[in-house]
């Protein structure tokens, strides 16, 4: 995988007094009792006395505007679509719905032969629970024939032998007559039996319930996710026995789909753009029709040959999906939701406020409660997960509403507690979470950091013409890595023109903005320089994408080309415009975590990213954060102090910053940045 190292703004909020709602009753609340106790922000001891919502719709966290469009949709039985990251909380939205859902009067489906065409069966619609009824007294009436039939043809044969010995008693026939009549009863007796088990039963009418609605009190709900056309939109099963008496009636091989349980619910589609086309145009159809008509989904089957009279499907569709995935969604059917319904983007972050904050030990209850195997949390280690969602939201003042993930770690918190014997999840319980359940890219990078530590491919010591620690981030954004890059000035391959040259597996994001900070090099070499430089990012063999590199290839570059030392304490992250501003990247809190466990003392951010960091006291004890706002910054903190290095940051302020008299100085390493004059 590559690693990111992308502009968007993203990071962590600082750390903020937690507080989370509790009931004022210190009391266990246990899953299914009737709580009717008002919420407060008072003290409590453990996550037992947070009051947990029987509804799911309440259960939803942070996702206020969701929530109202699906109360408003549910209302009017309008369709939705869920735009979000995983983990957002969607399916437990359509959840919610199915639930809020005003009941209407649901049906039973029954599908019955059809005499005429038996590849025609026909549809039968009553009320729910009847169904079941009309099937029970068919069999019933089935099992009374079979009996009678039977029985007339045991009884036969058995008479028949019966008068036979009679007559051989009173000495009518002889014994051979007698022995060939008992055989002859004994042949018919036989085939009467075998006769019973072929017989036709198309005297018989038995239907098939399709669809059975027995004793449900709230609205259908099926989930849909990753279905086949058949499990979708119904089939035909294939009968392999298709001639001389011995196949299964066509009515008797209809299965419904989806679509048709779902009839006066909700179906469920997330990853709405993974069905076919063909399936999307045919779910369209089902929408508009509210009906549809079942058959077999492959043309090899004998099931194709079936088509049913159109069966009820009117049902509330909830689909969801990533908004990268959105180009593949059926134009048509999009716009169907569009036109009939809601669109609705999920929150990837809330507010870190009192609050919200509260919300998030509502979650952690929720979750123990769910889960049944787990302990409840005691308030530091639900305060030690609040810090964490502050940490993941990537984004100052926000908690984050990847709540899927967090959970992970909330199980992985318990499965600890658990084993060790305790009563309620500790603190530390979750601190050992953090290490066991990292995710997959975590693992990865740390084994990576501790390999290349091995080998000395960072170096966080000395001085080195040319040479760079770059920060980036791995997967989700979750794993932060150190790339150090290097650079060098070589005799240009062109009489001409220089030529700026990047390996290492780069991305378009990340070639772009090494083409971006070219425009700085010829701003300061000016049009006499005439020679190519190599740019390398070292051991990137997963891949390099983004630009927060910028300011980290600068820095090489002009270490290189004027022969100043880059001192190697110093990781760094940051975009860079053509200006020499240096622009907000994402991931902060992760790189700042991983060039601190690598052993750097000073790591250079933006300034707009200062507040977005998130690490623990320990973490920032071992470490000089350096908020900068230009190049030039930048550069008076790389660099190794120098005459060379104080001349060439004078002429680079006048080349770069020609419109201004000032520069803001990072010499105060965290809070308000001092002005200083140009020398």
């Amino acid at each position: 995988m590559p690693a990111k190292v992308s502009s968007s703004k993203k990071a962590s909020a600082k750390k903020k007094k937690s507080g989370v709602s509790a009931v004022s009753a210190k009391t266990p609340i246990k899953a299914g009792e009737k709580n009717e106790m008002e919420l407060s922000f008072d003290s409590f001891d453990n996550t037992s006395q947070i009051r947990v919502p029987k509804s799911l719709v309440e259960q939803v966290i942070g996702q206020e505007k969701s929530v109202e469009i699906v109360r408003k949709a549910a209302a009017q039985k309008r369709n939705v679509l869920l735009v979000g990251l995983p983990g957002t909380g969607k399916s437990l939205l359509a959840q919610a719905m199915s639930e809020i859902l005003p009941i209407q009067v649901l049906q039973d489906v029954l599908i019955y032969p059809n005499m005429e065409d038996p590849n025609t069966p026909k549809v039968r619609v009553v009320k729910a629970g009847e169904g079941k009824k009309i099937l029970e007294s068919a069999h019933l009436e089935s099992r009374k024939a079979d009996d009678s039939s039977r029985l007339i043809s045991m009884f036969l044969p058995i008479g028949w032998m019966i008068l036979a010995t009679i007559l051989w008693q009173m000495k009518w026939y002889p014994d051979v007559v007698f022995a060939a009549l008992l055989l002859i009863g004994a042949v018919f007796l036989i085939g009467s039996a075998l006769a019973g088990q072929m017989r036709p039963k198309d005297n018989i009418v038995i239907p098939k319930l399709l669809v059975n609605n027995f004793g449900k009190k709230i609205a259908p709900f099926f989930e849909g996710t990753g279905s086949r056309a058949g499990a979708l939109l119904g089939d035909v099963r294939h009968d392999p026995l298709q001639s001389g008496g011995l196949g299964t009636p066509p009515h008797l091989r209809v299965e419904p789909g989806m679509i048709h349980r779902a009839s006066g619910g909700v179906l469920f589609i997330d990853e709405i753009a993974t069905l076919s086309h063909k399936s999307q145009q045919e779910l369209l159809t089902a929408m508009q029709e509210k009906k549809y008509s079942i058959t077999g989904q492959s043309e090899n089957s004998s099931g194709a040959m079936t088509r049913t009279d159109p069966v009820p499907c009117d049902f509330v569709l909830v689909a969801a999906g990533n908004y990268e995935d959105l180009r593949k969604v059926h134009p048509a059917l999009r716009s169907r939701i569009r036109g009939y319904g809601y669109e609705c983007y999920m929150n990837v972050d809330m507010d870190d406020n009192e609050k919200n904050r509260a919300k998030i030990g509502q979650f952690i209850a929720q979750e123990v409660i769910k889960d049944g195997k787990i302990p409840h949390f005691e308030r530091a280690a639900v305060e030690e997960i609040i810090f964490e969602a502050r940490r993941r939201a990537d984004h100052k003042g926000k908690l984050t509403l990847k709540l899927r993930d967090l959970g992970g770690l909330v199980r992985a918190a318990g499965d600890i507690a658990k084993e060790k014997g305790h009563a309620f999840v500790l603190r530390q319980d979750v601190f050992e979470a953090k290490m066991s359940a990292k995710t997959l890219e975590n693992q990865i990078v740390d084994k990576m950091i501790d390999t290349k530590k091995d080998y000395e491919v960072y170096l966080t010591s000395g001085k080195i013409v040319g040479r760079v620690n770059g920060l980036a981030v791995f997967g989700d954004g979750s794993a932060g890595s150190i790339i150090p890059i290097e650079a060098a000035v070589t005799p240009p391959s062109s009489k001409n023109e220089s030529k700026v040259i990047a390996t290492g597996k780069l991305g378009e994001i990340a070639k772009e903005a090494v083409q971006n900070v070219s425009v700085i090099f010829k701003k300061i070499s000016g049009k006499d320089f005439l020679k190519d430089i190599h740019i390398q990012f070292l051991q990137t063999y997963e891949g390099v994408e983004g630009d927060s590199a910028s300011v980290s290839i600068a820095t090489a570059v002009i270490s290189a080309t004027e022969n100043l030392p880059v001192r190697q304490s110093v990781a760094m992250t940051g975009s860079l415009s053509v200006r020499g501003e240096v622009l907000p990247v994402g991931g902060v809190s992760s790189k700042v975590s991983a060039a601190i466990k690598v052993g750097f003392k000073e790591i250079i951010v933006p300034k707009s990213n200062l507040a977005d960091i998130v690490i623990s006291k320990d973490e920032a004890a071992k470490v000089k954060i350096i908020p900068v706002s230009n190049l030039m910054q930048v550069l008076e903190v790389a660099l190794d102090d120098s005459p060379q290095k104080k001349v060439f940051l004078k002429e680079l302020s006048r080349v770069i910053y020609t419109k201004s008299d000032f520069t803001e100085s990072p010499k105060k390493l965290i809070g308000k940045p001092v002005l200083m004059k140009n020398n």
